[in-house]
């Protein structure tokens, strides 16, 4: 996917004069928004109504809620395609190459940028209004930033550190399933159960107040509507808000952390001595980035996996009887229904790839959600199998330096509370139509009406 992002830090505003910065905000939202979500929306639409197919995948509300038929007509069309957005490819194996190559990065050049659009982009550049999809996001930043932003932070994610918060994990499912189990009719099990249990699971990580997660679920789907190009106004308004409530908190937060430090992650990133110290730019980035979007995998993991279980009962039957499988199981559901569908590269170099030339600048899309359906690497790809023996082959956590540093504790996240779930309540139905969440780029549900038997 291509967004208006520089993988550098963009360069501070040019000075307002004497006028207040706020009497500039309006003016400021309004360049960001056109260059980052207006323009790309008018051409995504149009490619879309000419046929082309990121274009109808990121614009056509049908291909977003079934994408499966479209993936398979690109995967007939070749390994690389030619489309709006560069090329764009459904192979697991060229996926698998241009995810782990050091010839692509995340970043794009910014030096091409036609002039009035980098003018916006720097006028419109503010700490208070950026997401998850701006650098120096680790999203969009390429080594040696990349390199330095995940040294600080990957201990609170070794195996050991994961494994660790098991206990926690559970007793949080408990609890919740506990306020379920008097609830009397239908329930969004989205709302009251998927949500809450990895808000409260990344809070704990974090050093934040509990008490907040309402306020850091609304955050959270503010920062993940961000990743999509060609936002509605409207919605790309609502979205701002979120982040400046978020970088308002976190700006409280960090202060009470350098007066009051405790043993989490970000006192430890607040507190980083001398030269490897983060700027406040570079804290607020990757703190958001853990907080706002930590969770948002974990939500859409479980919410496709009870979908997906519930329309073949006699294999959610068979792991209430071998509870062994359920690791497993959550790698079917990554591999069935990713998560996270797409993500996209810029070619650093000149590289070959399925035996064509690209020349550096080149964009390749890469659809992660097709790459996991890839008849090549999985037997009759379509069919959902928890006992699949190659399911963890999957791209859902794409791959090389951008492998997803969360990936084993959404892992175990999504084992336990699935398990508990099923255990709890072995007669649960979804009962009602499931509401699939208005993103392109990730994949899960905003509403999971559940009968809870």
């Amino acid at each position: 996917m291509t967004t208006l992002t520089s993988p550098q830090q963009l360069p501070a505003a040019p000075a307002p004069g004497p006028r207040p910065a706020l009497l500039l905000r309006p003016a400021r939202t309004a360049a960001r928004y056109a260059v980052r979500h207006g323009m790309p929306a008018v051409y995504l639409a149009r490619a879309a109504r000419r046929g082309d197919p990121v274009g109808r995948l990121l614009r056509d509300p049908a291909v977003r809620d079934e994408p499966y038929a479209l993936h398979e007509q690109l995967r007939a069309a070749g390994p690389l395609v030619p489309s709006a957005l560069g090329l764009v490819t459904a192979s697991h194996a060229v996926t698998q190459e241009v995810l782990r190559s050091d010839a692509f990065g995340v970043g794009w050049d910014r030096s091409r940028v036609p002039g009035l659009v980098g003018w916006a982009l720097r006028f419109g550049d503010e700490l208070d209004a950026s997401g998850v999809a701006e650098p120096p996001s680790m999203l969009v930043v390429d080594p040696p930033d990349h390199t330095r932003f995940r040294r600080l932070v990957s201990r609170a994610f070794t195996p050991r550190a994961t494994a660790a918060f098991e206990p926690m994990i559970r007793r949080t499912a408990d609890a919740l399933l506990d306020d379920l189990s008097g609830a009397g009719g239908p329930v969004d099990l989205v709302d009251r159960y998927a949500a809450q249990l990895p808000v409260l699971v990344i809070a704990e990580l974090l050093g934040v107040p509990t008490d907040r997660r309402e306020d850091f679920l609304r955050w959270g789907a503010a920062a993940a509507a961000t990743l999509d190009a060609g936002l509605p106004l409207r919605r790309y308004l609502a979205a701002e808000r979120g982040l400046r409530a978020m970088h308002a908190f976190l700006r409280d937060h960090f202060d009470r952390l350098r007066r009051d430090p405790g043993d989490d992650l970000v006192s430890r990133l607040v507190g980083l001595p001398g030269e490897e110290a983060l700027t406040e730019r570079e804290l607020h980035a990757t703190v958001m980035l853990l907080l706002g979007a930590g969770f948002e995998t974990t939500v859409n993991l479980l919410g496709n996996a009870v979908v997906a279980l519930d329309g073949h009962r006699d294999q959610w039957a068979a792991l209430r009887e071998e509870p062994a499988g359920w690791a497993n199981a959550v790698e079917e559901v990554l591999r069935y229904d990713s998560p996270v569908q797409l993500t996209g590269r810029t070619a650093r170099t000149d590289v070959e790839v399925a035996g064509r030339r690209l020349p550096a600048g080149t964009r390749v899309t890469v659809l992660l959600g097709a790459a996991n359906r890839d008849p090549d690497v999985f037997a009759d790809p379509a069919r959902f199998d928890v006992t699949r023996r190659n399911a963890r082959d999957h791209l859902a956590f794409s791959g090389g330096v951008h492998y997803c540093l969360g990936a084993g504790l959404a892992r175990l996240e999504a084992e336990v509370a699935l398990r508990a779930v099923s255990e709890r309540f072995p007669g649960l139905r979804v009962a009602g139509r499931p509401v699939r969440r208005d993103l392109r780029t990730l994949r899960g549900f905003e509403v999971l009406p559940v009968s809870l038997g």
